[in-house]
Formats: structure tokens, C-alpha cells, sequence
């Protein structure tokens, strides 16, 4: 008598549309990562070109070489001084801020027209006694003033509690110029602020923010408009 063995299950083939979708899917992710690297190295080629400062490129080279980025945060790091370099060749006014050596600078073009100290806001993740986050981290890039004003009123914002770990009272006061006389707006309510008024609850920068004399802003503030352009590395 014939014995048979177990019988094997067998397992319907993918149909070849599927195999065409997933051979597709393959291929389109390995282009979009080849176009990465390649505006990447166009990028790098260019920042690094001979008619730029050699000390200012090797300091440049340095600082990337020593910051873990992902690709989308390197692309986004090189654009920002690709146009900083850009903007040195140029004839209208903007501000860098070099957050190493902790300093502003207001130029026009290679020119610095008034440099001062930087304070940075720390980074800092805050959460409120009702559990409310906020994430503070330092803005960088390049990017247009979004606004600026050195006379406003407004509540004192639930944050400013949490980050000094106390309770924020059921009305919360209003105080004029709380964050600063002097206040330029930056993208994701970020600031460069003057400091703040002996009366704010805030006391030095903005988390993730920068902070300078006020005699420094003061003396730009005419010139600062939403076209100016803000450098910071």
C-alpha cells in the first residue's frame, strides 16, 4: 500500500500587478533618495566654492561635521548658509546671529553695521501642573522678520509659569512690553527680544529664543522690516 505524506499547504502567488506595484515603489524610493544626495553635494559645492572666506568655510566645514542632522536638517542647515553667503555679496540689510561665538550682527552686505551679545534661550521641554507641554528648541536657518513691535499689552502666556514650575493664576495679568521694550518676531513665535521688564514674570530670553541689549535693537530698529533677512547658525 502507498503512503502518502502530509500534505502540503500552498500559498496563492502574488499577482503580477502587486509585483509590478512593490518593483515601482522600490524603484521610486531609490531615486528620491539619489536626488537627495545629489542636491545635497550641489549644495556643498557651492557653499564651498574658492571665492568664499577660507576661514569662514572651515568653520562652516567644523560646525557640520561636528552636528548630527538627518538628510532633511543637513539640506535645510546648507540653504540657510548658502544664502548667508549669498547675502555677503549683496547690498541690503540683514542680521546674522553666530550662536558659537554668541553674537548679532547687523550688516549690510560684508559690512557689519552694529554687533552685540547674544543670550540664548535654553532648550527646554516645560509641562504645566494641568499637563500641558510646550518644546522650546533654538531656531536656526534662514528665514524673513515676521514682524516687529516695542509697544504692545498682552496676558502673560500659561508657559511662562510652567517654565518657572509654579501655578498660573486664573486670570493671568497683562503687563506691557513683558517679553521686552524691543521685539523682533521671528517664524514659530520665536523672538530677538531686548530684556524683559523687571515686573514680567520672564526673566531673561525667550526659551529657544535670543536676547540682546537694548541699546543694540534700539539703535537697528528703524531698518528692520518684514523684507529683512535673518541668518542663524
Amino acid at each position: 500500500m502507498e503512503r502518502k505524506g502530509p500534505e502540503r499547504r500552498s500559498f496563492p502567488r502574488p499577482s503580477l500587478w502587486l509585483n509590478l506595484l512593490l518593483l515601482i515603489i522600490a524603484a521610486a524610493s531609490f531615486a528620491y533618495a539619489k536626488h537627495q544626495r545629489d542636491v545635497i553635494r550641489r549644495k556643498t559645492v557651492i557653499l564651498f566654492r574658492n571665492e568664499n572666506s577660507p576661514a569662514e568655510l572651515n568653520r562652516m566645514r567644523d560646525e557640520l561635521a561636528q552636528i548630527d542632522l538627518t538628510k532633511e536638517q543637513l539640506a535645510k542647515e546648507l540653504d540657510g548658509r548658502m544664502q548667508y553667503m549669498q547675502a555677503l555679496e549683496g547690498g541690503d540689510f540683514y542680521i546674522s546671529i553666530d550662536t558659537a561665538k554668541r553674537k548679532l550682527q547687523f550688516r549690510i552686505g560684508k559690512s557689519i553695521v552694529r554687533e552685540a551679545d547674544v543670550q540664548i534661550g535654553e532648550t527646554r521641554t516645560v509641562t504645566s501642573r494641568s499637563g500641558k507641554t510646550w518644546t522650546f528648541s533654538p531656531l536656526k536657518g534662514a528665514f524673513n522678520v515676521v514682524g516687529k513691535d516695542d509697544s504692545y499689552e498682552s496676558p502673560i502666556p500659561e508657559w511662562v509659569y510652567a517654565f518657572r514650575n509654579q501655578p498660573a493664576p486664573e486670570s493671568r495679568p497683562t503687563i506691557h512690553n513683558w517679553l521686552g521694550h524691543y521685539v523682533i518676531f521671528l517664524p514659530n513665535n520665536y523672538v530677538i527680544q531686548s530684556p524683559p521688564p523687571p515686573d514680567s514674570p520672564l526673566q531673561g530670553p525667550k526659551p529657544g529664543s535670543y536676547m540682546v541689549p537694548e541699546e543694540d535693537l534700539a539703535a537697528i530698529w528703524p531698518r528692520i522690516t518684514k523684507d529683512t533677512r535673518v541668518y542663524i547658525f
